[in-house]
């Protein structure tokens, strides 16, 4: 009897889940159409996206260095303002993890108008009468999907590059808490190297990111 009532409540919470991401994706293309009788279409929501995506990845490294500058005040205080260290490192680990949030939000954003976007064009590419300007259309849609691809595979770089940052920050903003003493301290100190090698990375992995974001934007507005 309780192997089949857990047996039900996996049937029951896969067909929420798979009815949510219907739903889901039922309220986009009803916003997309929304938005189109008003004459904005996809092409320009996408633009706008990634225009978003593009200023919560300078956010992020901002607030990245900004966690860098803190961790690196923090070695250097006396044990006796170890409490305080913590609550303000930990303040700069909970905003740097917003940030990261925010820049996955916006990338999600995007593939979704993107997906979207690619779809209708490939389907709409069936109904041209004359051959030229089908192939002409081809040609275009293929062009701005490769430079989009790249685009994103720039901002999917930046993005997993965030994660062992927020991972290293995490553990030592932990061993803080946990250790509020001059060996904390003395721990701390040797992680900033590492600290600083990766926010470095991740920053130079952003800055690519954002100039791909702006050549994507630069090409689809010239064409």
């Amino acid at each position: 009897m309780l192997y089949e009532n857990s047996r039900l409540t996996k049937i029951a919470v896969l067909l929420i889940t798979v009815s949510a991401l219907m739903l889901l994706g039922a309220c986009a293309s009803t916003y997309y159409n929304a938005m189109e009788k008003v004459g904005v279409h996809k092409r320009d929501i996408l633009v706008d996206r990634v225009e978003n995506a593009r200023d919560a990845q300078s956010d992020a490294q901002e607030q990245f260095k900004s966690a860098l500058e803190q961790f690196r005040s923090v070695v250097n205080v006396e044990p006796s303002d170890l409490s305080e260290a913590y609550e303000r490192l930990n303040a700069e680990y909970e905003a740097s993890e917003n940030a990261a949030e925010k820049v996955s939000d916006r990338i999600d954003s995007i593939e979704s108008v993107a997906d979207a976007l690619f779809t209708e064009w490939e389907e709409e590419l069936e109904l041209y009468k004359r051959a030229d300007l089908k192939a002409k259309s081809r040609k275009q849609m293929l062009a701005t999907k490769s430079q989009y691809n790249k685009m994103l595979a720039s901002m999917h770089r930046a993005e997993k590059s965030m994660a062992p940052v927020l991972s290293s920050f995490q553990d030592n903003v932990l061993f803080l808490k946990h250790n509020l003493n001059a060996q904390a301290i003395s721990s701390l100190r040797s992680e900033f190297s590492s600290m600083k090698g990766e926010i470095d990375s991740l920053i130079k992995n952003m800055n690519e990111a954002i100039e791909s974001s702006n050549r994507f934007i630069a090409d689809i507005k010239t064409n």
